[in-house]
């Protein structure tokens, strides 16, 4: 037909033609390449001797180390929340609530105060000495250096000063401070029935009437009530005081102390190691006192505390 178009043929009708004749080429081609003989892969070098190979050196790929940045949200404590519950919905630890918000007792937590909440679990560490580093910090709480300098934008090896706080991430409070801040460090000094008398901290004196500060716990109970240790410790002193009366002091751990005094009798000698079962005296009300009662006292590091804080 010479490349004339056929006249009786519509355009769709010519498409079709062109398609069929299409596939048919390729499927005689596909016949024909089935038909080949599959051939053996070959290759090597055709000259003589040992050959010269100069590889190529490829780039080493460079992976740095991920960017940890700290930030912080606000969380408003609502009716029925602990610090478990918050830490669990946040993704983070009880003491990483605990230590950033400086919380001194878990049982202070109060409904509508605002907690700091960072974007990943750890706690806050005081620089104690100058020429500390994040290296020597990372390993006293065994955590990552890299990860601690990358949060803290220092070098690892970094000389810190005394003072400088630092977040530590992954790391975890002492086992003594928990305890301190969930009121379980220490035992009550009296195992029988007493009430307490007289509160810690300001009061009006019940020998003058004046305003006056009170610097432990007044349990008053029967004379003779057994008295002991609320730590282990060492008997540090024995004796008689003027306001105190017949009293004993045990230094423990940690910084800690704690004086019984109005005593009707000491049980306990200086240097004697005592445990939480110790009987070190008993209830009495030598000194100045208008009864019988144990009059208990704690230091942490030369200040006094509140006892009602450290027990369960």
């Amino acid at each position: 037909m010479g490349g004339k178009r056929i006249p009786w043929l519509t355009l769709a009708e010519s498409a079709v033609i062109t398609a069929g004749a299409c596939s048919l080429v390729l499927l005689v081609s596909v016949i024909v390449l089935r038909s080949r003989p599959v051939q053996d892969g070959k290759g090597g070098l055709e000259t003589p001797g040992i050959p010269i190979v100069t590889e190529e050196t490829l780039p080493v790929e460079t992976v740095s180390a991920p960017e940890y940045e700290l930030s912080y949200t606000s969380y408003r404590v609502r009716p029925g929340d602990m610090i478990g519950i918050i830490a669990d919905q946040k993704g983070v630890t009880q003491d990483t609530i605990i230590s950033v918000n400086n919380i001194r007792s878990s049982r202070l937590l109060q409904i509508g105060m605002f907690l700091k909440i960072p974007s990943m679990p750890g706690i806050l560490y005081t620089v104690r000495k100058d020429n500390e580093t994040i290296t020597s910090i990372a390993q006293k709480y065994e955590v990552d250096a890299a990860k601690c300098a990358a949060v803290n934008h220092k070098d690892c090896e970094e000389s810190l000063e005394a003072g400088m706080t630092l977040f530590v991430p992954d790391a975890a409070l002492d086992w003594v401070t928990r305890q301190e801040i969930n009121g379980d460090l220490f035992h009550k000094p009296i195992r029988a029935r007493w009430y307490l008398s007289s509160r810690f901290g300001w009061r009006k004196s019940p020998f003058t009437g004046v305003r006056s500060y009170h610097s432990g716990v007044d349990m008053a109970c029967p004379q003779g009530t057994a008295i002991y240790a609320a730590l282990p410790g060492t008997v540090t002193a024995t004796g008689y005081n003027n306001t105190y009366g017949n009293y004993v002091i045990i230094t423990h751990h940690s910084g800690y102390k704690t004086l019984y005094g109005h005593m009707s009798a000491i049980l306990a000698v200086k240097g004697q190691r005592v445990s939480t079962d110790t009987k070190i005296g008993k209830v009495g009300s030598t000194g100045l006192s208008t009864g019988p009662h144990l009059h208990f006292t704690v230091f942490k590091n030369g200040k006094q505390v509140n006892p009602q804080n450290l027990w369960g």
